[in-house]
């Protein structure tokens, strides 16, 4: 495998550096020799036996004669988990990963995926996204493909990938940058194909791992594919368009940040930031009931009569067309339901949707019984034959709840390898019970019920709900009628495969104050008890929680519907030079040190918990990174106490702190990019990790001078087209150790 030049020197680089346990030249030669011929042998004597097996007699015969041994099979290298060296901090402008591993690039942005598409010429002239690999790669899965081109979990040589494409950089991908509004359409188009999902066929050739651009199974999902509508939101009058009077259907995924795969081998893929799509004009509120009017505003949709919510990338301007229309969410009709509008439209999205990636025209469902908010991955718990499964979900804002699906049918074993991958997803995602989740300040919490059967629910006096679709719907809401636990923004979560227990990454909350606070401000509390001021550069001050935590559930009795759990807080984002008292709390190394923890994942190889960071409170000291973790469980710490004077004092759960052999950085990434999404092959040999939006904070004003672009990763890494100066895209990686050891040794 070629390493390319921004990477550190490999191990045959270095003067003696080779410190694995690979037979030396005198472990073979003793191992050729028998112990006769080293009593009464000769230098000439063992030369000889090195050229192999052969009988060879002395002069005087008889006793004399010398029986070479047979060679000894090859060593195989010794694999420690955990024993990489810890990769330091970097803010240069590549991938950083430990000496003895290699990182290469296998696809990005603009990357054609069917046959008769050009090569992405990266210089904003590419159309077509709709057949080539889409902008911010994301969450990611790995799916396992036999010679045969059926579901193989098990192959290490074929595979497609689902992966997310969660937004866009749109200043790389018009040739002068995008155009102010009206938007025009070609660019619109491009900008729309490039969010969505991707399912992308992998294979091996000659030993490493390319992307197949003409395979049959290649599919891009994007905003405007047809998109069913399942669970008890199905048909709702709440989701009733224009383009689906039933209220059954909808085009499109949107803004697609965390993944999950399904037991019976699905892709999950989390609706995350979806609501700054759309277009509310002032005077809206007017035309609306107060009911709609507090739904919209709770989803950030919130317009008065002088001012409107306007859509982030401004695409309801791009023409009359209806695919332009449906991002203006004015109750415009005169339509009593919204059969000729799209005032509903924004309804639809915020949904986790399942695909069947080994099916190019399977028909894609959102699953509305989980819940519509920010999501981001989902995680399922372990499956066990005979009892229900459960999913375990994040919402993406600050303070936003924590949740939990679980399905009203028990887990049947043949369902595994079901033929019909949908209609398994219909029997286990679109009825069960949606939680929410209350952290309690002694280590304990419950799981509370968001259903018409909960009277906090029937009672609430901010809102009416009026069913189960209508709880489903808005989840958010339903979260406060219960008095859920405001976090600080719950993010990727993961089950680990060996103790059951589920992470969820707590990114960051600049929202924490003590003492007073006014508006959406929160006092510390156990479950997030950190509030800190820290300084970035020389004068940035962050309040708040800048840097994040990780904290961790157990269920009781490890049951997948149980209501009641405990948990503590796994570890704590901060610099390493911070004081201990508040902010270092997990007491973080120069090795270890980390801020706003987003991805997580555990390895179903090795084990290991792959922590990704998605960080702005930290990056004039490092670019994002990647780091190995051996958790512990819920428990092995306990209680700490952070004064933070005048009487206000929060006690808190923390874990026990890690080691230097429990938490190292594995890598750095590029300039001004997100290291989010990971997945590995079967075996845990090869891993592949995404690199988001590298050199987003480049000017508008540069882009006609590339010398002036913050970043030009992968181009400067060798990968397509530019070199030194080519425009920045967003990329997926794959790293192997060098000698064939599962990563993460």
């Amino acid at each position: 495998m070629n390493k390319p030049a921004d990477l550190p020197l490999a191990a045959h680089e270095h003067e003696d550096t080779n410190t694995s346990s690979n037979p030396s030249f005198e472990t073979v030669l003793a191992a050729r020799l028998s112990r006769r011929g080293l009593l009464r042998g000769s230098v000439g004597t063992a030369t000889a036996a090195l050229l192999g097996g052969f009988s060879l007699a002395a002069c005087g015969g008889g006793d004399d004669d010398i029986t070479v041994a047979p060679p000894a099979p090859p060593v195989a290298p010794t694999e420690t988990l955990m024993s990489f060296s810890a990769v330091s901090k970097s803010l240069e402008d590549k991938m950083t990963v430990p000496t003895g591993y290699t990182a290469s690039i296998l696809l990005a942005t603009g990357d054609p995926l069917a046959a008769g598409v050009a090569a992405a010429k990266n210089d904003g002239t590419d159309s077509g996204y709709d057949r080539r690999v889409g902008d911010d790669h994301d969450g990611m899965e790995y799916f396992g493909l036999s010679a045969t081109g059926t579901p193989d979990a098990a192959n290490n040589d074929r595979a497609l990938l689902g992966m997310n494409f969660e937004y866009i950089n749109p200043l790389f991908l018009h040739a002068a940058g995008p155009t102010a509004n009206p938007r025009p359409a070609a660019q619109t188009d491009i900008e729309v194909d490039c969010h969505g999902v991707g399912i992308i066929e992998i294979a091996k050739t000659a030993g490493k791992f390319g992307y197949v651009q003409a395979s049959t199974f290649n599919r891009r999902i994007t905003p405007l594919t047809p998109i069913d509508i399942s669970g008890p939101a199905r048909g709702h009058p709440l989701l009733v368009t224009k383009f689906s009077p039933t209220g059954t259907r909808t085009r499109g995924t949107l803004n697609n940040c965390g993944t999950g795969k399904t037991p019976w081998g699905t892709l999950l893929t989390g609706e995350e930031n979806w609501a700054g799509y759309f277009f509310r004009p002032a005077g809206d509120q007017a035309l609306r009931t107060a009911k709609a009017n507090t739904a919209l505003a709770r989803y950030e949709r919130n317009a008065t009569a002088t001012a409107a919510a306007a859509s982030r990338y401004g695409w309801e301007t791009a023409g009359t067309d209806d695919k332009y229309a449906r991002w203006n969410i004015s109750a415009s009709g005169a339509s009593a339901t919204g059969s000729d509008d799209y005032r509903h439209e924004m309804n639809a999205q915020g949904y986790v949707t399942e695909i069947d990636p080994y099916s190019a025209t399977s028909v894609i469902k959102k699953r509305s019984a989980l819940g519509r908010m920010a999501h981001e991955s989902a995680a399922f718990g372990k499956p066990v034959v005979g009892k229900p499964l459960a999913v375990y979900m994040g919402d993406d804002a600050r303070n936003e709840y924590i949740f939990k699906f679980v399905s009203t049918q028990n887990w049947v074993a043949a369902d595994a390898t079901a033929a019909d991958r949908v209609a398994t997803g219909d029997k286990y995602l679109d009825s069960g019970k949606l939680y929410a989740a209350k952290f309690n300040a002694d280590g304990t919490g419950a799981w509370v019920e968001l259903s018409m059967a909960n009277a906090a629910i029937t009672g609430y006096a901010n809102y009416a709900f009026a069913d189960n679709g209508d709880v489903a719907m808005h989840s958010r809401i339903a979260g406060d009628a219960v008095g859920a636990t405001k976090m600080d923004r719950p993010e990727w979560c993961a089950v680990n495969p060996t103790t059951g227990e589920i992470y969820y990454t707590l990114t960051n909350n600049s929202n924490r104050r003590i003492g007073a606070v006014t508006g959406s401000q929160l006092n510390p509390d156990a479950a997030n008890p950190r509030v800190y001021t820290d300084i970035r550069g020389a004068s940035t001050v962050q309040s708040g929680n800048p840097n994040g935590h990780i904290i961790r559930i157990k269920e009781n009795a490890s049951e997948p519907t149980a209501t009641a759990f405990t948990w503590d807080i796994y570890l704590f984002g901060a610099e390493a030079n911070s004081p201990t008292g508040i902010i270092n709390l997990s007491g973080l190394t120069a090795d270890q040190d980390l801020s706003s923890p987003d991805g997580l994942v555990f390895s179903a190889s090795t084990g290991l918990c792959w922590v990704q960071t998605d960080d702005g409170a930290y990056t004039d000291v490092t670019n994002c990174m990647m780091l190995a973790a051996v958790p512990g469980t819920v428990g092995d710490g306990g209680p700490v106490t952070l004064d933070y004077g005048s009487g206000n004092t929060v006690t808190t759960r923390v874990g026990k702190k890690p080691t230097p052999t429990t938490l190292k950085r594995f890598l750095v990434g590029p300039v001004e990019q997100e290291i989010t999404g990971l997945c590995e092959t079967p075996d845990g040999k090869v891993l592949f990790v995404n690199v988001q939006h590298p050199g987003e904070g480049t000017a508008f004003s540069a882009i006609a001078d590339p010398t002036k672009y913050t970043s030009h990763w992968p181009g400067n890494a060798g990968y397509g087209v530019g070199g030194a100066n080519a425009r920045p895209r967003s990329a997926t990686v794959m790293i192997v150790k060098d000698n064939g050891l599962r990563v993460g040794s």
